[in-house]
């Protein structure tokens, strides 16, 4: 039988006219057409790594797995989810880049395993407020909120207060945009990346380790208390963040990062999160989160005190 051939999604453009082959609802070999809306969508909580390509055209339940081409046939992306208030398509599929697949299965084939890139540090994005008190010149870039001893991005002299701006060559625009990039790379080989630091450009050359099982406590081992884990990595919540948050005059520690499907995930927790109380108890700094957590032991319950905007609220989550 003839194989379709595989396109470079890189290079597709938004507004490309594209089709999408599956079976929604059973009807067997749909073709539907429609354009490219949108590259590099995140933040959807469909995957732990989201890098989609959005389109109009047709996708219903069914479709998930089959191809989304160019008009040339080239398999660009593969279909896998809709945002729809009635489960029905309403012109907002999404689609796996066929680059991304493509590297998934060169490395399934190579060594049965899919591994992963990893800096231990915690990005995150520039807003507009952030760039002016930093006197940057725009929002590109990841901004390093915290940098775990003794790991890669350490090693390689990254350091808190870097931005991030360019990573094997790639532009960096946000911190999904690094997430991605640095998930990419073979682990243990070494790569470029450029960093801005008080008003200057600066390229360190930094090796990637192996994405672990437990990315939170890798990430930041004093965010969560030995033997005791809930999926999050924590900052201390300092003037300059909390000015950016809105919790002036609060205490506690600002969720950095949340691991999908972690205890905190399923619990409902974000980013960006104030944590306050842990079991009753005031939270002033990273380490009495980290000792509380580790007081509640592990396969226990915490309640937490948290604040999102203006509002506080209860939260039980348990540890691993």
């Amino acid at each position: 039988m003839p194989a379709a051939h595989l396109g470079n999604s890189d290079d597709v453009a938004v507004g490309e006219w594209v089709i999408a082959v599956g079976n929604p609802y059973e009807l067997l070999h749909t073709v539907t057409a429609g354009i490219i809306s949108a590259k590099g969508r995140s933040s959807i909580g469909l995957a732990a790594y989201e890098d989609f390509i959005q389109t109009d055209a047709s996708i219903n339940p069914g479709n998930s797995g089959g191809a989304l081409c160019d008009l040339d046939g080239n398999v660009i992306g593969i279909n896998t989810a809709i945002t729809s208030p009635s489960g029905a398509n309403a012109g907002i599929g999404f689609a796996i880049p066929i680059n991304m697949a493509r590297g998934v299965m060169d490395q399934l084939i190579a060594n049965g395993k899919v591994s992963r890139g990893f800096l231990a540090l915690v990005p995150q994005d520039i807003s507009e407020d952030l760039a002016q008190a930093m006197h940057l010149k725009s929002t590109d870039g990841a901004l390093v909120g915290d940098v775990s001893p003794d790991g890669p991005a350490d090693k390689a002299g990254i350091q808190r207060g870097d931005v991030i701006v360019k990573f094997n060559g790639k532009d960096i625009k946000n911190a999904v945009d690094l997430r991605n990039a640095v998930a990419a790379a073979s682990p243990g080989k070494k790569v470029e990346l450029e960093v801005e630091r008080d008003g200057h450009r600066k390229t360190l050359e930094v090796k990637p380790g192996e994405r672990p099982v437990n990315v939170a406590a890798a990430t930041n081992p004093h965010a969560e208390g030995s033997g005791a884990h809930i999926g999050v990595s924590v900052q201390e919540l300092t003037p300059q963040v909390a000015a950016e948050l809105g919790y002036g005059n609060e205490h506690g520690v600002v969720v950095a990062g949340v691991e999908a499907g972690s205890p905190a995930d399923e619990a409902g927790l974000h980013r960006w999160d104030l944590i306050e109380q842990v079991n009753h108890h005031d939270i002033s700094n990273v380490e009495e989160f980290r000792q509380s957590l580790a007081d509640v032991g592990q396969g226990n319950s915490a309640l937490l005190l948290a604040k999102r905007g203006q509002y506080t609220f209860f939260i039980a989550v348990k540890t691993a």
